[in-house]
């Protein structure tokens, strides 16, 4: 049984992976942290898990927490994770880290996050789909929700060299935006309304040019986020616009699909759907449904995908990777459907 540390784990995430671990049959929590909750059991905090958890929120050194766990997942913001990662990696602990901080290139982390790293390492980069190399790794950064659903909703034509650019058009469930309440979440503002914010300068950018990028050199890649009156979720839009010599002569769907199908061969939680998929079927699920559509002019491609940003764009993916890192079966513990409706 591989024992578990949550450092920070009085947010959404923590309790999500709370949650998943609960029903994880290889893996059990046996630490989660919070300075502020010392003492204060799991289930005030987090209701869902009330009768599920019987642990406490404690305030343990970082050595501490490494000494008692195989894997730590540090679900901290951005910004905090480097006072953490270092010292549970030298006392020999597995990471997987939620935040920013390790997901970018130091240069690249420091201009889009404006601010200095305080004690940089090289990690993998955790979306398993794209990177194999999460298998047996030690130190992974967890993927944001937002280039989870969308790398993953490209990633295959962009490999097979067709598309020229790709515009991205994102809308998520209010807690993609934390737990601590703020004017975007506040009920009156955010009820029978869509709030589109950072229209070009949303940081998560970074990380969907750095995907792509590696699959195809240049490409021009844009980014837009809007915010839904939604609890769970997001739902994202990408126009595919293809290279000039594919204009007019574009793949047929039946062509599209198996590009799809070969590419996602051996990834389980990448579902490809007959119709526009929905953030009801992925619902507190780790999967991402995609699907797509041909534009009679010939220039482009319309690509959906949907994907419970808590799960497959947070906790899900970090247990997902913790599950590779260990030698596990992928779907361990994640093998669930969506709770629809």
């Amino acid at each position: 049984m591989i024992t578990v540390g949550i450092v920070g784990g009085s947010g959404y995430t923590g309790g999500e992976l709370l949650r998943l671990l609960s029903l994880h049959p290889g893996a059990e929590a046996v630490c989660i942290t919070s300075r502020k909750l010392e003492g204060k059991p799991v289930g005030e905090v987090h209701p869902h898990l009330r009768g599920i958890s019987s642990l406490k929120f404690e305030s343990p050194s970082a050595s501490e927490v490494a000494e008692r766990c195989d894997v730590v997942f540090t679900a901290v913001p951005h910004g905090t994770a480097m006072d953490w990662v270092p010292e549970l990696l030298d006392a020999g602990a597995k990471v997987v880290d939620l935040s920013a901080d390790y997901r970018l290139p130091l240069e690249v982390f420091e201009k889009t996050y404006g601010m200095k790293h305080r004690a940089f390492r090289e990690a993998v980069f955790g979306m398993t789909e794209l990177h194999p190399e999460v298998r047996g790794a030690g130190f992974v950064s967890n993927p944001g929700c937002y280039p989870t659903g969308a790398s993953l909703s490209v990633a295959p034509l962009v490999r097979a060299g067709l598309a020229e650019r790709v515009v991205f058009d994102s809308k998520s469930g209010i807690s993609g935006a934390g737990i601590g309440p703020s004017e975007t979440s506040h009920y009156p503002n955010l009820a029978e309304n869509v709030i589109a914010y950072k229209l070009t300068t949303h940081r998560h950018r970074a990380e969907i040019d750095q995907e792509l990028g590696r699959l195809s050199p240049g490409i021009k890649v844009s980014f837009t986020p809007h915010v839904v009156p939604a609890i769970r979720g997001i739902l994202t839009t990408a126009h595919l616009l293809v290279k000039e010599e594919f204009i007019g002569d574009i793949p047929n769907k039946g062509e599209i699909s198996k590009i799809y199908q070969d590419f996602y061969r051996d990834s389980p939680f990448v579902r490809l759907v007959p119709a526009v998929p929905s953030l009801g079927a992925v619902r507190g699920s780790n999967f991402c449904d995609i699907g797509f559509e041909v534009d009679g002019s010939g220039d482009r491609i319309v690509v959906v995908s949907a994907i419970d940003n808590l799960v497959k764009g947070a906790s899900g993916q970090a247990i997902q990777n913790m599950n590779l890192m260990t030698g596990m079966a992928e779907t361990e513990g994640l093998w669930l459907p969506g709770g629809a409706p």
